[in-house]
């Protein structure tokens, strides 16, 4: 074995220790709470842009155009309208609109200053038009792109590194109060991007700063402007008893139904992105008529609002575990497969997060189960969000918090059957999802002779 080198050039990097004590590690912390503050008053505009438009052109607008309420057709020209803006800005913009949804939940690098208005533009289209995707991936790209812009303001040629920290730092800020919790947004961003070791609370330490001080944002802005937090919560949740063995039996059965839901909408989702990618722009306008149809089959079939099906999912969480009582179960069996359906085509074509789609599905699968002997309510709602959680994002650990934050104080009781919900459905899906295809070595490289 070689001799580790001692000179300038082979000098190892410093300890993690040393550098948390170091001075410019406390630059480092200051530049993440400046840039908290500006990135998630931006994230805060961007929620609420969307949280304004999304009833604007959905029931407004059809009421000035003389209509007596939405019309059961609406979401037919509404989807053609974001299915055509949201092509043209992945055909033409720099950057395809930001991340591609079939690839799963991962976290890249911060984008660059010249893609920020293509994430912006495709995300904005595609959640005011209701496609069933939900805002957080915008937002960590958004929020990362924003840092690592204002460091480039300040530094013309910053390291790599900090570059790298304070756009995670930015990605931290921008969905601090999204999920409920700045830890969850903490641990989501964590458990995605695989930080582990003793370099973690490196780079840990910036984030967490920058999401406490996003949340105080969020919550001063919302509290100044009267439009709240956007945050992921639930307030009515009925009383839970301690788990049974059947519960424990029934955290099997959803795990592993989640598992096969999760695969066969990734599996389809796939395969359809591939006849989008041929014609981009007028193949997401189809797939936005797809959404909308399913929607509106959805309406014609259980009288239920189509609004059910339509958007992401993140602020009908509520009401769905609320009015429980008045869906059928052939209303949950349609809801699941209509849902489902339209969040498999808007991820092969539009662009936004897979999180809040995959926690609906879930909840309105855990629900019908709840309707068979021996499964509770909250019981169900609780492993469902967490089982299809885990099937579609591959984060176990966020999985479970995502599950049992949302529900408050009942969370602590049904924790044990959400953990063994997770568990097998992230085991199922491992097993279930084909493994990727091997890259070809040198030798089978075009161009290259063989001996």
């Amino acid at each position: 074995m070689p001799e580790a080198r001692t000179g300038p050039e082979g000098a190892s990097p410093p300890d993690p220790p040393t550098l948390l004590r170091s001075r410019a590690y406390l630059v480092l912390l200051a530049l993440a709470a400046l840039i908290g503050v500006p990135v998630s008053a931006a994230a805060f505009g961007f929620l609420a842009l969307v949280s304004e438009v999304q009833p604007l052109i959905y029931t407004d607008l059809p009421k000035s155009l003389g209509f007596d309420g939405t019309p059961l057709w609406w979401p037919l020209p509404l989807l053609a309208v974001g299915g055509l803006l949201t092509g043209l800005t992945i055909r033409y913009l720099p950057g395809h609109g930001g991340h591609e949804p079939t690839a799963g939940f991962k976290t890249t690098g911060p984008p660059t200053p010249i893609e920020l208005p293509g994430i912006f533009l495709a995300a904005l289209a595609t959640l005011c038009f209701a496609a069933v995707l939900g805002p957080e991936a915008p937002l960590l790209a958004l929020g990362g792109g924003l840092a690592a812009g204002a460091v480039r303001m300040v530094r013309r040629d910053p390291p790599e590194q900090v570059t790298a920290v304070l756009g995670a730092a930015g990605s931290f800020a921008a969905i601090s109060s999204l999920l409920g919790s700045p830890l969850l947004g903490a641990f989501l961003l964590m458990e995605a991007s695989g930080l582990g070791g003793p370099m973690l609370a490196l780079v840990l330490v910036p984030g967490l700063l920058a999401a406490g001080i996003g949340a105080l944002i969020f919550v001063g802005l919302g509290s100044w402007s009267g439009l709240g937090t956007y945050s992921l919560a639930l307030h009515d949740v009925p009383e839970v008893r301690d788990p049974t063995a059947a519960e424990f039996g029934w955290a099997l059965v959803i795990g592993l139904s989640a598992a096969f839901v999760g695969v066969g909408i990734r599996w389809l989702a796939v395969r359809l992105e591939t006849h989008v990618e041929r014609r981009r722009v007028p193949a997401t306008l189809v797939m936005g008529l797809v959404v909308a149809g399913l929607a509106i089959g959805y309406a014609e079939g259980t009288g239920k609002a189509a609004t059910d099906v339509l958007y992401s999912g993140q602020t009908a969480l509520g009401p769905l575990l609320t009015h429980s009582a008045a869906y059928s179960v052939g209303a949950l069996l349609l809801l699941v497969l209509c849902k489902g359906l339209a969040y498999c085509v808007s991820l092969s074509s539009f662009r936004g997060g897979p999180i809040f789609p995959a926690m609906f599905v879930g909840a309105a699968g855990g629900i019908l189960f709840s309707h068979l002997p021996g499964l509770s309510l909250v019981g169900g709602f609780a492993m469902g969000i967490g089982a299809m959680s885990a099937a579609m994002l591959g984060l176990p650990l966020v999985s479970v918090l995502l599950a049992t934050l949302l529900i408050g104080t009942q969370g602590l009781t049904v924790m044990p059957l959400v953990i063994v919900a997770v568990v097998v459905s992230y085991v199922a899906t491992a097993w279930l999802t084909p493994p990727p295809a091997p890259e070809p070595g040198p030798e089978a490289r075009p161009g290259r002779q063989q001996p």
